[in-house]
């Protein structure tokens, strides 16, 4: 059963937090929730997972459930997703996602905290851990690119949210459009249509997205112009850069980041794409555990 958890973030935006499995117990029974964090000496941290731009916390349930057998792992739905707040006048700049990452491992009493983010979202925590280190002791990084993707990609975004043939008469519309039938699929991905299938909802005339593709371009168009390989190098804490063999982070752009990373790591995931985590959560959760392992031994 999840559990909720209500997060101030920047602004007053309130944002959802979700625990997916109970988090490990202190040598005397009690939850480590209910200590201060910090429980280090007995191998316990606290894990932010972070989605990318459309996607929810519940996106990353699976791996939470497996890491909290050692972990108190926390994904967070960000400012304009999931069951968090969408106003309207809301800002969405970078600063201000990774002001509410910073305020979700504080409120929490996550930190140090190991942040695992996928696409926007591992932009999200390796600016978070440039800017505040002491918050963060480990990071994952999961396909994302520290290079520019420029003007073409947002027109080829704005483009691709108004292709979709909302709203849906069914879920199952949903899940065979982005797994068949979306000009963007290669070929048939079942994956693909569940994760889209997990950011709708219905109302009365169909099911729409929970959330609004404009503020989704808005979010975008603060990152997509300039490139991030500066914040990426101010980065001091270990770093796993993995992404999935077909995912949208090329081998040599992952092999450069993890060269200017003071000390980054490599791990690739066969027959996966951009969702890593989402289409071969076993070959994810092997890719990541030993560097999860390196940093309790550390």
């Amino acid at each position: 059963m999840a559990r909720r958890i209500d997060v101030t973030g920047a602004g007053g935006v309130r944002l959802a937090a979700w625990e997916f499995g109970d988090p490990p117990k202190t040598d005397h029974g009690d939850p480590v929730r209910d200590a201060a964090v910090g429980q280090g000496d007995r191998g316990f941290s606290g894990v932010l997972l972070l989605h990318g731009l459309m996607g929810r916390a519940s996106h990353w349930a699976p791996t939470a459930r497996w890491l909290s057998g050692r972990h108190r792992a926390v994904a967070l739905d960000q400012r304009g997703h999931g069951r968090s707040e969408k106003p309207p006048r809301a800002s969405f700049t970078r600063e201000a996602y990774v002001e509410d990452a910073e305020a979700a491992v504080e409120q929490l009493g996550l930190g140090p905290a190991v942040l695992i983010g996928h696409a926007m979202g591992a932009l999200t925590a390796w600016q978070l851990a440039a800017k505040r280190p002491d918050l963060v002791r480990g990071l994952i990084v999961c396909d994302m690119r520290a290079s520019a993707l420029g003007a073409a990609s947002q027109r080829e975004w704005t483009e691709w949210f108004r292709a979709w043939p909302v709203p849906f008469a069914t879920l199952a519309d949903v899940r065979k459009w982005f797994g068949e039938d979306d000009p963007w699929v290669e070929r048939p991905n079942p994956a693909r249509g569940e994760f889209y299938a997990e950011v709708m909802a219905e109302s009365p005339d169909g099911w729409r997205p929970v959330f609004e593709p404009e503020q989704m371009l808005k979010s975008r168009e603060t990152w997509v112009y300039d490139a991030h390989w500066e914040e990426l190098a101010q980065v001091r804490c270990p770093t796993l850069v993995v992404r999935g063999l077909d995912g949208e982070l090329g081998r040599a752009e992952a092999q450069e980041m993890v060269r200017v990373l003071p000390r980054g790591q490599y791990a690739e995931v066969a027959d996966a794409g951009h969702l890593v985590h989402y289409d071969q959560p076993e070959a994810w959760r092997a890719a990541i555990e030993p560097f999860l392992e390196s940093l309790r031994e550390g």
